[in-house]
């Protein structure tokens, strides 16, 4: 096995190489290094990839056809995570067109190149995000979700019917997962565990959007990266004529904001300064994932409690910002 690994400067994507490189797969990571966030922190997780026996780097932006056929071209892969992405609900608000590139352009590059290497195996990012308006929880795999309430939900829902057209003409075989609000070191600067760590600890308050009813099935990336690499070894069979499967991967427990803010407060030592605000246009009040399909594939099982995971985040904040305990 032969592993191209995209986004691996990403939060996801270094911690799913590392479990690769550390079961001894060889991978090779592609990123672009997009500057939607500090780059710094990019580099800090990719220097922990480097240099790692079996491990080699390709800078590529996959909005480029003519780099993604070359990635694919030299690369020998026999198996694609395909995780590179323009994450971030709020930001397609005002920057829709990071999203179509990013997203679907880039996209259907890497499903070109998975067609023509003749990958066995394509792994790829969806989101919880794509089941937009429903409210039936937890969220199932046989629901609809054809109504995205943001521009990026409606990019991984492109994403997947995109995908299921290159299994069925191609035989392709593709995994969609739809990762469930994931957290833990080396996380993403715009998300809730980073940037309420930052403010608590500043003394400077934190938005509480939905006046803090808000649940969120809070997912530690050991967990993720774990059914990731279960998922990669078992190719979807033709069903429908299509060799393809969609999964949920998640805690399977949606935690109240509030209780994941108190978590934090006992962490830190500090309390925060709540601003309640309405519900942002785009966001959803509740997820939860239902994830029995994924178990009975692969075994999948979340371990990590939420007090255990934030344990761990704020020690890595800590220490990566150079701040005492």
């Amino acid at each position: 096995m032969k592993v191209l690994v995209t986004g691996c400067a990403g939060f996801i994507g270094m911690h799913t190489a590392d479990r690769l490189l550390a079961a001894g797969i060889a991978v090779t990571g592609a990123d672009n290094l997009d500057p939607y966030y500090d780059v710094a922190l990019k580099e800090a997780r990719l220097a922990r990839l480097e240099g790692r026996p079996g491990f080699s780097f390709e800078r590529t932006d996959l909005a480029d056809a003519t780099a993604t056929r070359r990635l694919f071209h030299h690369g020998d892969f026999t198996h694609v995570v395909h995780l590179a992405a323009q994450p971030g609900v709020r930001y397609s608000l005002v920057n829709p067109e990071a999203y179509l590139r990013n997203n679907l352009t880039a996209f259907g590059h890497v499903l070109e190149g998975c067609r023509h290497a003749r990958i066995a195996h394509l792994v790829y990012a969806s989101s919880s995000s794509v089941y937009g308006a429903n409210h039936t929880l937890p969220f199932s795999e046989d629901q609809n979700v054809d109504h995205p309430v943001s521009l990026y939900a409606a990019t991984k829902k492109a994403n997947e019917l995109m995908a299921h057209s290159y299994s069925h003409l191609f035989r392709l075989p593709a995994t969609g997962l739809r990762f469930f609000t994931v957290y833990g070191p080396w996380g993403r600067p715009d998300m809730s565990p980073m940037l309420f760590t930052r403010a608590i600890l500043a003394g400077e308050p934190i938005q509480v959007f939905n006046d803090g009813r808000m649940r969120r099935d809070f997912t530690y990336v050991d967990d993720i990266v774990e059914g990731i690499a279960k998922v990669l070894g078992k190719p979807p069979t033709p069903a429908d004529g299509a060799p393809y499967a969609i999964y949920n991967i998640g805690n399977h427990q949606a935690v109240e904001l509030e209780e994941f803010i108190a978590t934090l407060e006992r962490l830190l030592d500090r309390k925060a300064i709540k601003q309640y605000a309405p519900m942002q246009p785009g966001d959803v009040p509740a997820t939860y994932a239902a994830t029995d399909r994924l178990a009975a594939l692969t075994g999948f099982a979340p371990r990590t409690p939420l007090a255990d995971g934030l344990a761990r985040f704020v020690a890595w904040y800590r220490d990566y910002h150079g701040l005492a305990a």
